[in-house]
């Protein structure tokens, strides 16, 4: 029976639907830059290209993708412990070429107790590819193996076929995976890098410093160089970094080791760095960094130790007499009194650490590069400080007393009257410490801002109890307390006497103020002063005044203290004023790396002193330990070269140098010997005798 005209138009209709459908699945235009995929339960892997079409001649990049079932993972170039890498053979036209695959960095995978690299999820294995310089359809075969495992390994291949037309080339789909790739890929590294025969990877750049580096691992082109699954310690020597690797049994101790450095910053992105480390000693550490539990329990121990010895330091002589009025009120208290008042004063010095340390990492977090003490680099801080302890120093006179509606608004936020106050003292305890930094400071607070912030805060807080902890001992032992000399008259000449700590510590600090802002910072602050102690006068008045007399005087009182905070933003910008002056004098020449490299290069020895205004702890070692004849007669005498850093005010070089030394704040004293490698640290607190042995040794040494 012949067929309807309608079932004809039917019969070709199917038949070009057919045609249509294998056109597309042979791989038509919008498949031309990816190949069929080779597909099993773990893995999805097609050839995938960045272009949808070819220029003849002009190189393009291909990539072998997978796409990886959850739990299971292919291996990088040096699989590691175990594992084998994925392998490529393309089949390309007559003229073309392909180069290597460019491995993107791995994740180091743990397998029991063995450690492999590899990868994870999505991934691009990409080359270059020169096609011929011809027009025509660029056909490419690539036959691919590959391992892929979990809990079992699987070994799986596949045949791929790309066609790719001749023209204008655009990105395709793909080029977001090319990209993504790309940035994995290692850079070759600038800094030169040795490696030890004992295994110690050092790599010497002033850029990497526990301010800039949190963690860091190796990954060698070779398996069965080092031990993958054996840990790998980080820590900073006065220049660059030391990664302490274990050799395996194809280690040699005369050949160069090739690799790939990850580096990982405080905030968590990545660096990747390919070198080739020449054989060669590395220097010896001073700084940890990524550290074992046992230098995290010294690490621990240092900040205690510092902020114990924190007591003794200069900055807190002020809040002593503060401390010494608050001891003899204790001597007749109920031992619960004593531990309430011990607990407000610890919650206090932990709250201004914990708001000191988080401020520190946040500025590391967003870039910026900052230390112990940064806040004083501020002139509008400064004079805050200055104020405040001028303040202070009018109540101990009994200028105004602190009562009434401000002692129940101490009880509504203590609980308790007089527990605020301990919390206040606290408070300013570490408030006035910051400017010096204390011995063990420097390793505990570099090591801080380089862990994560959970793990930074709570060395700050460590170092909070050691500065709190003498109060601590007296909640303690209750017979300690008792000890103390009874309440009485000498309290009241005392807390006078006292006062005068205070006015020196706010004239030192309008001192600072002139080094930073200059005569209009002076100006403004001593203006300050004025209106601060109309302030207090006024709240005199109040305590004896009338009703209507103390809302007067009280109304004064603010409006004074609301015009001298009004002075704060103008003493800001007088910080930048022409008149500040730079401090160097004593013979000494301002620093500068370059001049300390110049200096290093005429074959000096180099002392290098970095202070500040706000540090007392350096004042003191400069009049005592820098100051005297005898030493001005050494460094002449051994010609000795004197450079002094001033980070009185910001200074982003100075901040990189004290970061070389894992230091975050000053003082920081080093001896340059001439014709040494390695520069000498001098301790924190100086004496004459130490200064005078460093730059004789230095002499000595230089001339033998």
């Amino acid at each position: 029976m012949r067929d309807c005209p309608f079932a004809a138009w039917l019969r070709l209709l199917s038949a070009a639907l057919t045609a249509l459908i294998l056109v597309l699945l042979a791989g038509g235009p919008t498949r031309a830059a990816e190949s069929a995929p080779v597909r099993s339960a773990r893995a999805t892997v097609s050839l995938v290209s960045d272009t949808d079409a070819y220029a003849p001649g002009a190189s393009l990049h291909l990539a072998l993708r997978f796409r990886l079932a959850a739990g299971w993972h292919i291996y990088w170039r040096n699989p590691g412990d175990a594992g084998a890498p994925p392998e490529l053979k393309p089949t390309l036209p007559e003229g073309a070429q392909a180069g290597p695959i460019a491995w993107p960095v791995p994740t180091r995978i743990a397998e029991g107790p063995l450690m492999t690299y590899g990868y994870t999820g999505e991934v691009l294995l990409p080359f270059a590819l020169t096609p011929p310089r011809t027009d025509g359809t660029l056909a490419i075969r690539a036959h691919a193996a590959w391992l892929v495992c979990a809990d079992i390994c699987v070994p799986e291949s596949g045949d791929f076929r790309l066609d790719l037309p001749a023209g204008s080339p655009t990105a395709s789909a793909a080029a977001p995976l090319f990209a993504a790739a790309s940035q994995r890929t290692p850079r070759p590294s600038p800094f030169p890098a040795r490696i030890a025969a004992t295994g110690r990877l050092y790599l010497d750049a002033a850029e990497l410093s526990p301010a800039r580096v949190q963690a860091a691992w190796f990954l060698p082109d070779q398996p069965g160089v080092i031990r993958a699954a054996a840990e790998q310690t980080l820590s900073f020597p006065a220049r660059g970094l030391v990664l302490g690797l274990t050799p395996d049994a194809g280690f040699r101790a005369d050949a160069v080791l090739p690799g790939v450095l990850v580096l990982r910053d405080a905030g968590g992105s990545e660096s990747f760095l390919a070198l080739a480390a020449d054989p060669g000693a590395a220097p010896e550490s001073v700084a940890p960094a990524s550290v074992a539990p046992r230098a995290w329990a010294e690490t621990l121990v240092f900040a205690f130790l510092g902020g114990l010895i924190l007591n003794l330091m200069p900055c807190v002589f002020p809040v002593l007499a503060m401390k010494a009025l608050a001891l003899g009120k204790l001597a007749e208290a109920q031992h619960r009194a004593v531990i309430a008042h011990v607990g407000a004063y610890t919650a206090g010095v932990l709250a201004a650490f914990a708001a000191i340390g988080g401020t520190l990492l946040a500025l590391r977090a967003g870039g910026a590069a900052s230390g112990w003490g940064f806040q004083f680099q501020s002139p509008a801080f400064v004079v805050a400080m200055a104020w405040l302890l001028f303040a202070v120093g009018l109540n101990l006179s009994g200028v105004f007393e602190v009562g009434g509606a401000w002692t129940g608004l101490g009880q509504r936020l203590a609980g308790r009257g007089g527990h605020f106050g301990s919390f206040f003292t606290g408070l300013l305890a570490v408030a006035v410490a910051t400017p010096c930094t204390a011995p063990f400071m420097g390793a505990a607070i570099a090591v801080a801002l380089a862990a994560p912030a959970a793990v930074g805060i709570g060395v700050f807080l460590v170092m909070g109890l050691g500065l709190a902890s003498p109060y601590l001992v007296l909640a303690l032992i209750p017979g300690l307390a008792r000890r103390l000399p009874r309440p009485g008259r000498w309290m009241v000449v005392l807390k006078q006497a006292l006062a005068f700590p205070m006015y020196g510590a706010a004239a030192w600090l309008v001192w600072v103020v002139s080094q930073e802002a200059g005569s209009a910072g002076v100006l403004a602050a001593a203006t300050g002063l004025v209106l601060l102690g109309f302030a207090a006068w006024a709240l005199g008045l109040a305590a004896e005044a009338s009703p209507r007399g103390r809302r007067a005087a009280r109304a004064s009182a603010l409006a004074a203290v609301l015009a001298a905070l009004a002075l704060l933003p103008g003493i800001a910008t007088a910080s930048a004023g022409p008149d500040v002056p730079q401090r160097a004098g004593d013979g000494a020449e301002p620093f500068s790396a370059a001049r300390l490299a110049a200096l290093r290069a005429e074959g000096r020895t180099v002392f290098v002193n970095m202070t500040a205004s706000w540090c007392i702890s350096c004042l003191v070692n400069e009049r005592v330990a820098l100051s005297p004849p005898a030493v001005r007669a050494g460094f002449r005498d051994h010609h000795v070269a004197y450079l002094k850093g001033d980070w009185t005010r910001q200074s982003p070089e100075i901040t990189a140098y004290l970061h070389q030394f894992g230091r975050d704040g000053v003082p920081l004293y080093v001896v340059y010997r001439a014709g040494a490698e390695q520069p000498e640290v001098l301790a924190q607190i100086l004496t004459e005798s130490a200064v005078l042995s460093a730059i004789g040794d230095a002499a000595g040494k230089a001339e033998r």
